[in-house]
């Protein structure tokens, strides 16, 4: 597990960052944990005998920083048997002498979060500590499917511009409706003329949400090559590129006007194999 250093982070178009360090957590019926851990300012190491928590305060750091854990998809599994609460707080400050207090309390399967005692969106919580956890599956971003390599971008971009959670919600969303439409047209509670029509204000949502997407992720990318030093991997070179869909179809610049044109033309193949289910 690690956190980033004090530094500011400013690059083009996205917002400002302060980095802030986690001064202490506290967990209470999270797993087998209770109390309070204090956290130096530089390296800090957890050890102890097999069953202690080791992994547990790290899974609890993840959740206070990203509101998920990096063990379970089910975060009602880490509340302690036998009961319905838990919670997660911890203290960060920055170098500008700026305190918050963050706190994610989970009860059944409801996820609440709080910066300074007050009600926050995940948009806006997500920038309040930045943490990374290195664990075998992070393996998949070289080995595994493209999901996870956009995921592993995606978060990287979230980081950095926490309002990027809602685009990506959205455009889910957006996929989500026109998959609904569809499965109407298939169950035939819709005709073709029917669907099209309905179709058609979602593509335009799509193509624009798209767009900010593959911008979002082509500029991570290139910061991540920027960072590299490939002194570090010779005599091999080490290269990272992000490779979109619509690579080979035309000028990847105008990335809307070739996604609304691909879409169109395949909204004829779409309706018909629908039908034809």
């Amino acid at each position: 597990m690690e956190m980033g250093p004090l530094r500011k982070i400013v690059a083009g178009p996205y917002v400002k960052i302060n980095i802030m360090h986690l001064d202490f957590i506290e967990a209470y019926h999270f797993r087998n944990l209770s109390g309070k851990i204090f956290w130096g300012k530089a390296l800090n190491i957890i050890y102890g005998n097999n069953g202690q928590g080791k992994t547990n305060w790290l899974e609890a750091i993840y959740l206070l920083s990203r509101t998920k854990s990096f063990r379970t998809q089910r975060l009602q599994e880490s509340i302690r048997f036998g009961e319905h609460v838990a919670f997660v707080r911890g203290q960060v400050s920055s170098g500008l002498d700026l305190h918050r207090e963050l706190q994610v309390t989970l009860q059944d399967n409801r996820k609440s979060l709080t910066v300074n005692g007050q009600r926050e969106t995940l948009a806006r919580y997500l920038s309040q500590l930045q943490v990374f956890a290195f664990t075998v599956d992070e393996l998949e971003v070289v080995r595994g499917l493209p999901e996870a390599r956009r995921r592993f971008i995606d978060r990287g971009i979230c980081s950095l511009r926490p309002a990027y959670v809602q685009t990506i919600s959205d455009y889910n969303k957006v996929i989500k409706q026109k998959n609904k439409i569809l499965s109407d047209l298939s169950e035939g509670e819709l005709n073709s003329s029917e669907a099209e029509h309905l179709l058609s204000p979602w593509n335009e949502q799509l193509v624009l949400l798209a767009g900010e997407i593959h911008r979002a992720r082509t500029d991570y990318v290139e910061r991540l090559k920027a960072m590299l030093v490939q002194e570090l991997f010779e005599p091999s070179a080490l290269l990272i590129r992000y490779v979109s869909s619509l690579n080979g179809t035309g000028n990847l610049d105008d990335y809307e006007s070739l996604l609304d044109e691909r879409l169109r033309l395949r909204l004829p193949a779409e309706l018909a194999t629908v039908h034809d289910l």
